[in-house]
């Protein structure tokens, strides 16, 4: 029996090396890369039945990657392991076309179910997350004649200490992440907001009560 041939997009090498083991007996790792520019290059070279990538990661996260994918015509499943337990990255994803959303901490079996679920052209989220996904997409259909934002509350947290005057990596540094996810919340907000820059992001954290 075939099986189905995967790519590995992680920047953890020690991580990486736990996932090789995983999947092994199930499909064939034909590459493995440590950025997002290099999961796209593999994923146009090696044409590989489905993709397990992480979300942060240098030159462009994981979200990012699989957008170009999907504007390159690339239909590739892609199934994201991340650490982020996190309702509004893992909306973006499955905005972006991702096929699957399992969190690091899980069962190693989850990734091979997100896989299997993946290849057969279906969605999985981990079950740990898809109750609060679910909630949150069922208030976002909703809607209302005044529309409120809901923010995450590392969204929040990120936007309050954006308008005490912290820069990205003082941030980064108070809430334990990296400078490149601070800027990627940042980056989203605007976008999904319909603002222009850090300025207009503070001006709406006022208006939200948030500061």
């Amino acid at each position: 029996m075939t099986r189905a041939r995967i790519v590995l997009a992680d920047d953890h090498r020690i991580l990486v090396e736990g996932l090789k083991s995983i999947l092994a007996g199930d499909f064939e790792l034909i590459g493995v890369v440590e950025d997002g520019q290099k999961l796209i290059e593999a994923a146009r070279t090696l044409s590989p039945d489905a993709i397990v990538a992480d979300i942060s990661m240098p030159l462009l996260n994981g979200i990012e990657a699989l957008e170009q994918l999907r504007k390159d015509g690339l239909e590739t499943p892609v199934v994201f392991l991340t650490m982020h337990h996190d309702v509004e990255y893992a909306s973006m994803a499955l905005e972006a076309g991702a096929a699957g959303y399992v969190l690091k901490h899980a069962a190693p079996e989850e990734l091979v179910q997100a896989l299997r679920v993946a290849l057969d052209g279906g969605t999985f989220v981990s079950p740990s997350l898809a109750g609060e996904l679910f909630q949150a997409t069922r208030a976002k259909s909703r809607g209302n004649d005044e529309p409120r934002v809901t923010l995450s509350a590392r969204q929040r947290d990120i936007l309050r200490l954006l308008a005490d005057g912290r820069s990205a990596k003082e941030i980064a540094k108070a809430l334990d992440i990296s400078s490149r996810t601070v800027e990627f919340h940042k980056y989203k907000l605007m976008e999904s907001l319909g603002l222009k820059n850090s300025a207009e992001l503070i001006q709406f954290a006022i208006k939200q009560g948030i500061v």
